[in-house]
């Protein structure tokens, strides 16, 4: 069996690997001149998604199938981190806050972490002194509600060290990888092409490209790419990873000090015409936040220069587009700012499904909308 995977970013990286090792023929496209590196902090002339991922590991599934994806991921990640030097998971709790005047969102979050928690998934809601008591790094000053997220985890020194991790791996299982090429996708009455090659299947896994891509085959997806950013500052922080709901910015550990990030921009971008550099709103806003919740300056070396931008993809259920939306055409995009926490689980999935080894997962399925409905985008943060 002969699959093309267009798209190198961490789904695409884990398909390839994946349909290779069952003894599949792969050739896997990607439009960057490398597949993956070991930067800390995103670099303005890599444009993959997976690059530019903040590396939080922090799911709260609240269906059954969430909570499998989440769960093999987890485990996937935590497999390659003890067998490849480059890449690591740090276990660190993650807090969600809600402020004590948000009492829809304190409803909100009770009703995630209660269907969470129905799926085994180890969280639970506290009160702000509790958690205080547990993380005084935390000033919970003026929050309402928390919730712990026991097993989360981060990934240093950065998503692209998972990429080349599972690059090299795929290699190894003989993908024949084609960097710095842009693929041409078509699909004729006997199967797709790959600028013009046939092959017995073809998954595109390009993120926010991913229409783009699809675009010479006639084929519309209920898609929409959108900004969202990160920053690195300077400064020591060794305390759990933070979300609050309220801010809407969320901060973890990093090597260099500390990550924060958010930023989302509600707004459909053109994925060949974005601003990779961060907004000095987001700046603010980001440090503003992350010195409300610590003890720390969280201005030392956060400067524009420290901030980036990357590209999610909002689908209108926030749910991905994972499966066949034409005979032996597949996709692999719409994560909803969580591509990267479930690549390991989501790229076996889909190779899984190629093989004939996995049914389609419904809840994912591209088809599943009436046409391309009219959304807006929102943020995957939020609660």
């Amino acid at each position: 069996m002969r699959v093309a995977v267009v798209g190198g970013g961490a789904v695409g990286v884990t398909a390839a690997h994946d349909l290779a090792a069952a003894g599949a023929d792969v050739r896997l496209y990607e439009r960057d001149e490398e597949l993956g590196d070991d930067r800390t902090r995103a670099r303005h002339h890599v444009e993959g998604s997976s690059h530019r991922a903040a590396g939080v590991l922090a799911p709260r599934p609240t269906n059954a199938i969430g909570a499998e994806i989440a769960e093999r991921a987890l485990d996937r990640f935590e497999w390659l981190g003890d067998r490849d030097h480059r890449f690591s998971v740090e276990p660190t709790q993650q807090v969600t806050l809600v402020g004590a005047d948000a009492e829809e969102k304190q409803e909100s979050l009770r009703k995630q972490v209660d269907a969470a928690r129905e799926h085994d998934v180890d969280v639970a809601c506290h009160d702000p002194e509790t958690v205080a008591e547990r993380f005084p790094e935390l000033d919970l000053s003026g929050v309402g509600l928390a919730a712990v997220t026991e097993r989360a985890a981060y990934t240093t020194p950065g998503p692209g060290a998972y990429v080349a991790a599972m690059a090299d791996r795929a290699r190894d299982a003989a993908v024949d990888c084609w960097t710095g090429v842009e693929a041409s996708i078509s699909h004729r009455g006997d199967g797709p092409r790959v600028d013009g090659e046939r092959f017995d299947a073809v998954l595109v896994a390009g993120g926010g490209w991913t229409k783009h891509v699809l675009a010479p085959t006639g084929i519309q997806l209920p898609l929409k790419p959108y900004r969202v950013q990160a920053l690195v500052s300077e400064t020591d922080y060794d305390g759990p990873m933070v979300l609050d709901a309220d801010a809407g910015v969320y901060f973890r550990p990093h090597p260099e000090g500390l990550l924060a990030g958010d930023g989302t921009v509600p707004e459909e971008c053109d994925p060949d015409g974005w601003e990779p550099s961060g907004d000095d709103w987001f700046v603010e806003g980001a440090v503003e936040a992350v010195e409300a919740r610590t003890r720390v300056d969280a201005s030392d070396g956060a400067d524009a220069d420290a901030a980036w931008a990357g590209i999610a993809t909002a689908t209108p259920d926030h749910e991905p587009l994972l499966g066949e939306v034409e005979s032996d055409l597949y996709v692999a995009t719409g994560w909803q700012g969580h591509g990267f926490l479930r690549a390991p689980a989501t790229g076996e999935a889909i190779a899984e499904q190629i093989l004939g080894e996995r049914d389609a997962i419904e809840r994912f399925d591209p088809g599943r909308f009436d046409g391309v409905p009219e959304f807006a985008i929102e943020e995957g943060m939020s609660v």
